[in-house]
Order: structure tokens, then sequence, then C-alpha cells
């Protein structure tokens, strides 16, 4: 064995180390930043017209920082009601994760492309979600077991397109639907004990 051979083990470690600790401490952020939503939210009850606005865009940001939007498509139908809040967080949820995806595919595409080049397995689950890239986008947004952060990231490294990816966003309807109305019951019963 070569001394590049021997090398090329700890290199790997090394990467997989690093994005270990880079995710980790996202997550980190992310539950710091959990526990703002509720200052965020009732920022965003007081501004008027300009409130759906700003809701698109923070949930937006949340999701491209890997924070949990699920205590913010609540405040959604708190502050907005049902079919206000599912359409602001449905958008703020499709454009937060159109980010993620594009920061993955235009920033670690190329390099995960090259290291599993070589590895069949992960070349044929990347032309299958590239083939079916609809299909498996709006199934996997059906499912309540995926990670919807994580899953965006993960989605850029595949070769499902932009558009397969957009349009199989749709699978979030009924699930951001549910939450929505929670937390529209929820600022009901709130208004009702205040």
């Amino acid at each position: 064995m070569t001394h590049t051979e021997s090398s090329k083990p700890g290199r790997t470690f090394t990467r997989i180390a690093l994005a270990s600790v880079v995710i980790g401490a996202l997550a980190l952020a992310g539950r710091e930043a959990a526990g703002l939503l509720q200052h965020f939210a009732a920022f965003v009850e007081g501004l008027g017209i300009w409130a759906p606005v700003i809701f698109i865009a923070g949930y937006a940001l949340s999701v491209v920082a890997l924070v949990p939007g699920s205590i913010l498509t609540l405040a959604g139908g708190a502050i907005f009601g049902l079919v206000q809040g599912t359409i602001c967080v449905f958008i703020g949820a499709v454009i937060g994760s159109l980010g993620g995806f594009v920061v993955a595919r235009y920033v670690a595409r190329d390099a995960v492309t090259k290291r599993t080049a070589s590895d069949s397995r992960f070349a044929a689950i990347d032309r299958a979600i590239g083939d079916n890239g609809f299909k498996i986008v709006f199934l996997l947004r059906l499912s309540p077991v995926f990670p919807f952060s994580f899953g965006n990231y993960a989605l850029g490294l595949t070769q499902v397109s932009i558009r397969d990816y957009a349009m199989g966003s749709f699978g979030m309807l009924p699930a951001t639907l549910l939450y929505v109305y929670y937390g529209k019951v929820i600022g009901d019963v709130a208004s009702i004990l205040t």
C-alpha cells in the first residue's frame, strides 16, 4: 500500500468529521433560533399589511438555516388563520426549501459527485431520483418521517431537476394545512382565555 492510498481514509474521515461538526453547529443554532421564533411571531402580528411578507421571508430564512419550522407553522395559523396562514407558510417553506436545495446543488454537488463516482449504489439512487424526481420529492414531502430541512440539502445533491423539486413541494400541503389548523385552534383558545 502506498502512502497516498493509506492517507485517503484519513482525509475522508477528516472531511466527514468536519461536515458533522458544521451540521451539528447548524442544528444547535437552529435550536437557539427556535426560542426566538415566539418573539418573531409576536413581532409579525404588529406589522399590519407587511405581516405576510415579513413572515414569509422569516420562514424562508429559518428553513435555510435548518431551524425547525413546526413552531413557526403553528404561529402562522395563530397569526393569519387557516387560509392565509396556509398560503404564507407554504410560500415561505417553498422559498426556503429551494434556498437549501440551491445551496447544496451549487456548493456541494460537484464534490459529492467526485467522491461518489465509484459508488454504484449512490449512482443508482441518484439516477432513480433524477428519472422520477417529481414523484420522489412529492412522496418525501408527504412523509412526516423524512426530515424537511435536511431533505432540502440532501435532494440538492441528487440529479432531480429544480422544476421537479419545486413541483414536488406540493406534497407539503396536507401537513402544512394540518399544522396551520392546529395553530389557528391554539390561537383561538388563547384569545378565549385572555
